[in-house]
């Protein structure tokens, strides 16, 4: 059963967030390594992403929380299947967020999507669901996001919604969800130069 919601867009500190909340107990926390993981899995939002009706209960089974896409794309309807989850908004500078979704996981799209279930999830929800085809217009791209921002927090009550900044640390984190502090770092991953490295590795983009 889902405790928290993720209204978040990829590349705003997901990776980072994700694993604090499952060293809160939150976890496991679904996201978008989900679909690389379990083929099933990933023809299952693709039939959601295809407008097929969606068993949001049993497709999240076994996660207690979300976060980044797909189920952000989502995460009004998650919202009201799961009315006593928190929802999570994890917020970052517009131009900051820009340039590293340019940099990651707009480089790497694949050309094609023709093959990969995964990657038809992908296309269909983020670049297409939420950008309409026109990320690399940098105005449209970073209107869609400060426009997300403010539909979440206008949508959500302000006792719902968990609004956190990743270089805030756990106090705010914590305090919104009603948990101690644990006495270790915050984590940070995923960055730039992680994905980067990882993409290059296997061989997704060339050496640096």
């Amino acid at each position: 059963m889902l405790k928290v919601v993720g209204a978040s867009f990829g590349r705003t500190g997901t990776s980072s967030v994700r694993l604090a909340l499952e060293t809160l107990g939150f976890g496991p926390c679904h996201y978008m390594k989900e679909l690389f993981a379990d083929p099933a899995h990933a023809r299952e939002w693709l039939r959601v992403a295809d407008g097929g009706k969606p068993d949001w209960k049993r497709l999240l089974n076994g996660f207690t929380s979300t976060i980044a896409w797909p189920a952000a794309f989502y995460w009004r309807e998650l919202a009201a299947a799961f009315p006593e989850a928190k929802v999570l908004l994890i917020v970052r500078d517009p131009a900051s967020w820009y340039a590293s979704m340019s940099r990651t996981l707009y480089r790497t799209r694949p050309a094609s999507q023709e093959t990969a279930v995964r990657d038809q999830v992908i296309e269909k929800i983020v670049w297409q669901g939420t950008f309409s085809g026109r990320f690399e217009d940098r105005d449209h791209a970073m209107g869609v996001y400060r426009a997300h921002l403010d539909e979440v927090r206008a949508a959500v009550p302000s006792g719902r919604l968990v609004e956190v900044e990743p270089s805030h640390g756990w106090e705010p984190l914590c305090a919104a969800l009603g948990v101690d502090v644990p006495d270790q770092p915050f984590p940070v991953a995923n960055t730039t130069g992680d994905y980067l490295r990882r993409a290059e590795q296997a061989g997704v983009l060339p050496p640096r």
